[in-house]
């Protein structure tokens, strides 16, 4: 697009995704960016004012069209076909990935799993095949998945994502500790729970509520 949307909103959009998704199970035609705000914590102006780098969704007074909304969010997304990821690192947290049910209805399929552990490499987790690392970019020749998902120690962290980087992913979730370094046209989240944690402490003491 032309126009530079800042990520903070693209953050956002899947978040209104959710809740016109719940709306629409509800039978729901019309909202508007006051009810929408209430339930999602974000004021109306600013609803408005995401929306408004895409287009014109909503008539002054009456609200936005629960399923047209609904539809035109998903275009612009891109969540409106199925995405196919692999993912490096089969211990603890990558089981739990693995087994995780939401990817799938929403669109997301994890077609490849790798690992460097020799022990892992081999076994069967969740009907996929454990393969080692070592033959990642071969593989990504032919499974050809756009997303990658890390769930290796720091350590490890920085050569794998160079290594799903050279082999044609454009976008990497990160469950490493580490700050990774990707090229500009390749996007990369962190999600790292010990940070968040260690952020929400900061409200807990400074409201007098820690021991």
């Amino acid at each position: 697009m032309a126009l530079e949307i800042p990520e903070v909103v693209i953050d956002r959009l899947p978040i209104y995704v959710r809740a016109l998704t719940v709306l629409e199970r509800q039978g729901r035609d019309v909202v508007n960016s006051q009810e929408l705000g209430g339930k999602l914590g974000v004021t109306p102006a600013q609803i408005r004012k995401d929306l408004s780098y895409f287009g014109r969704f909503g008539k002054q007074g009456r609200g936005y069209n629960v399923k047209r909304l609904l539809e035109e969010l998903h275009q612009i997304l891109g969540i409106t076909r199925e995405w196919s990821m692999v993912l490096v690192g089969v211990g603890q947290l990558g089981r739990a990935i693995l087994g995780y049910g939401g990817f799938a209805p929403q669109g997301f399929r994890i077609v490849g799993a790798f690992d460097v552990d020799s022990a892992a490499v081999g076994e069967r987790v969740d009907g996929l095949e454990v393969k080692s690392i070592d033959v990642l970019p071969e593989e990504m020749r032919q499974l050809r998945a756009q997303l990658g998902i890390v769930a290796v120690p720091a350590a490890s962290a920085q050569q794998v994502i160079d290594m799903l980087v050279e082999s044609g992913v454009k976008a990497i979730l990160n469950y490493a500790p580490i700050a990774a370094h990707v090229p500009p046209d390749v996007r990369i989240k962190d999600i790292d729970p010990v940070l968040a944690l260690q952020s929400m402490t900061f409200y807990i003491k400074e409201s007098g509520a820690a021991p």
